[in-house]
């Protein structure tokens, strides 16, 4: 079973598209549920401080902690890879769950928000991008990362984390992978039928206990 935290905003669309892909899914912030389900994923659109105010009214920071702890799958999306980072410069500043080291900053494109289909540069062994390393990926934002957190975190205990980029004004993260914690900048949902596969990919990812 798989929860969505419900963040606001059009979070059904995420689980229509993960039930399309074969899984039960519940939409809630009950944290009995967050914390017992197979795999939580954590969407969000708008500001980053938004999105973190309700994630730590439903308990939702503690508990992504607890998961990745014990090694249990957790999934952002959008504004939910934003918040998995040190801080945003969005609206003054806000402050992430710090699982990743980098800060969320306004792209420097002369259009934003980005809004549209962009290819992704895919690093090698993605399992999230497994059979779709060539796709486009539906985005829209106009806050990003655009430094490296495996570069960052390159050099300690553990295995530095796959990261994929995407391109507009700047170089910045389009995805992560990195043990029990995945997430995207992009849409999955509504990229079509490779965000159907990369979904499909995340549910049978070894460890996903999916």
């Amino acid at each position: 079973m798989i929860a969505v935290l419900d963040t606001g905003g059009n979070v059904r669309s995420v689980v229509r598209a993960l039930e399309k892909v074969g899984a039960r899914v519940e939409l809630t912030t009950e944290p009995a549920i967050l914390e017992d389900a197979d795999g939580l994923v954590v969407p969000g659109v708008g500001a980053m401080a938004a999105v973190m105010d309700k994630v730590r009214a439903a308990g939702a920071d503690r508990i992504i902690e607890r998961r990745l702890a014990g090694g249990r799958p957790v999934l952002g999306i959008c504004v939910g890879l934003q918040i998995m980072f040190d801080h945003s410069a969005e609206h003054g500043g806000a402050r992430g769950l710090a699982q990743w080291p980098g800060s969320v900053d306004l792209l420097p494109a002369p259009i934003v928000p980005h809004m549209g289909w962009s290819k992704v540069e895919v690093p090698e062994g993605s399992a999230l991008f497994d059979g779709i390393e060539n796709e486009r990926f539906y985005f829209v934002h106009s806050y990003a990362v655009m430094s490296d957190p495996a570069a960052e975190l390159a050099g300690g205990h553990f295995a530095p984390p796959l990261v994929t980029f995407a391109e507009h004004g700047a170089r910045f993260v389009a995805a992560v992978e990195n043990g029990p914690l995945t997430a995207t900048q992009f849409h999955p949902e509504k990229s079509a039928d490779a965000g159907l596969r990369l979904l499909r990919n995340w549910l049978d990812m070894k460890g996903s206990h999916v």
